[in-house]
């Protein structure tokens, strides 16, 4: 072998509170590690969200020294903290080999290699059988899917194939060094642990403000997936008390999705589940009803907007019409229904914006998250912003226009914030847990436990940030 001892390395400090999936492993990087570990020495994973003795930089090298570390290898998948994770990596010794790979080193091959001398190798698009190639040794010429420098330039050779996802081994979590846990403020508010499982990738949808479908390359994933035994083999050896399934639409497959609920049951498999899914779920009751059954307590569902015109610029393949038709069916069940909006399209006022709030509180929605529009490489909303007079696109993909700055659409944002979580709303959400049983009682009374550590922490920062009278004031006054 030609490594000793790699590190695995997800450079991301920030809380893990800020985000329901936050919550959750590193996924990506856990695959690639996993494809890896039989070809080194040793392996180390790192998180760095929990490994804070480790976070900053001299302590890290010190373990890096201390370890006998001979090989790094660091994702960058988000646009969060990327300054950050560009100065850190130009930190890492120069006598090591530093390779990274994630969504975002894909998409910013010639940045990262400019802004980060250090970097010898990237990993374009989904690694698994790429690192193996590197770990090998092969000559850097015959390996499909990176990026290298050669003579002070960049050689980017063709791009590798992407393979059936059943010949990608699920992630082997004994790498981990911690659980992954429900904090807030750094409070583990109820002693829940989270965990993912992927049991299919691609979607054969084509969103138009949607990329992930593709990736940085535009290669499209086509809709793959597991084999259902190998699928509930993985859930039944998880400890975890909440297992999301991460792949882009759970219900794709109606009839494969019914059978990993049957097999979850018969199996007597005791978890709490949440999917990813299409609105559209709602015309299979036989599969809300299994998924009820098995433990399916929470739903993440794109939903987008309340504007038939966005819709149908975003080819979502239904209207408000049809979101508000079927809300009305998914309300019977006992699920936790969480939508996602999109907010600064391209034409759309602030008014309509606004719009957003009153449309999930009528259709039924118990939370919800909304996200300035952005624009990927290959998106095919790209070319309509370009064309559009008065919007303009970043080099990081974020769009803004003449009237609406970024500025202004985070003032925006504030305002669908708090119009929508208002303080009854915040009773409604504790409510709904309960009654779907989402936590246990246990769990609940720890949760009431810790409730004075946890204000106190979020009082104290908005104390700290002086901004407690601006926000006591959002909540509890109307339309501020």
């Amino acid at each position: 072998m030609k490594y000793k001892h790699a590190l695995f390395l997800s450079p991301y400090i920030q809380s893990t509170a800020t985000s329901f999936m936050g919550l959750f492993p590193p996924t990506g990087l856990e695959y690639v590690a996993t494809s890896a570990k039989d070809l080194v020495g040793k392996l180390t994973l790192i998180d760095l969200r929990y490994e804070k003795n480790l976070c900053n930089p001299d302590k890290l090298l010190n373990f890096i020294r201390n370890e006998e570390i001979d090989l790094i290898c660091v994702t960058v998948t988000w646009n969060r903290q990327y300054e950050e994770i560009c100065g850190f990596l130009n930190l890492m010794p120069d006598d090591i080999p530093l390779i990274v790979g994630g969504y975002k080193a894909t998409e910013q091959v010639e940045e990262i290699f400019k802004r980060c001398p250090k970097v010898d190798i990237i990993i374009r698009g989904e690694g698994e059988e790429t690192i193996k190639e590197v770990m090998k040794d092969a000559s850097l010429e015959g390996i499909l899917g990176i990026s290298y420098r050669k003579n002070d330039r960049v050689v980017n050779n063709a791009n590798r194939p992407l393979p059936d996802v059943n010949e990608i081994t699920p992630p082997d979590r004994k790498l981990r060094h911690n659980e992954y846990r429900m904090l807030l403020g750094g409070v583990d508010v109820a002693n829940v642990t989270f965990d993912t499982v992927l049991s299919s990738r691609g979607c054969p949808f084509s969103c138009k403000f949607c990329t992930f479908s593709l990736n940085p390359l535009g290669q499209k994933r086509n809709y793959s997936a597991r084999d259902i035994k190998s699928v509930v083999d993985e859930i039944e050896g998880i400890e975890a008390n909440v297992i999301l399934f991460s792949d882009d639409n759970f219900g794709t497959d109606v009839k494969r999705a019914e059978e990993i609920c049957d097999l979850i049951v018969a199996r007597k498999i005791k978890k709490r589940f949440a999917a990813q899914v299409r609105v559209d779920i709602a015309r299979h009751p036989r599969l809300l009803e299994k998924m009820v059954k098995a433990g399916f307590k929470l739903l993440l569902i794109g939903i987008e907007s309340p504007h038939d015109w966005i819709l149908e610029q975003f080819n979502k393949g239904f209207d408000s019409a049809m979101v508000r038709k079927y809300f009305a069916v998914l309300r019977k069940y006992q699920i936790f229904y969480h939508g996602y909006f999109i907010y600064g399209n391209i034409g759309e006022t602030e008014k309509e914006m606004l719009c957003i709030s009153p449309f999930a509180k009528e259709i039924g929605v118990d939370t919800i998250s909304f996200h300035k529009l952005r624009m990927e490489k290959f998106s095919p909303l790209k070319e309509i912003a370009e064309k559009t007079p008065g919007y303009h696109i970043t080099d990081r993909g974020e769009i803004y226009s003449d009237k609406y700055s970024h500025a202004t659409l985070k003032k925006i944002g504030k305002k669908i914030k708090f119009s929508f979580y208002t303080p009854f709303r915040l009773l409604k959400i504790v409510k709904k847990f309960i009654a779907i049983r989402f936590f246990t009682f246990r769990e609940i009374v720890l949760f009431l436990i810790v409730l004075p550590l946890l204000l106190k922490a979020v009082i104290a920062r908005e104390i700290e940030k002086g901004r407690l009278g601006d926000s006591l004031r959002r909540i509890f006054i109307k339309n501020t």
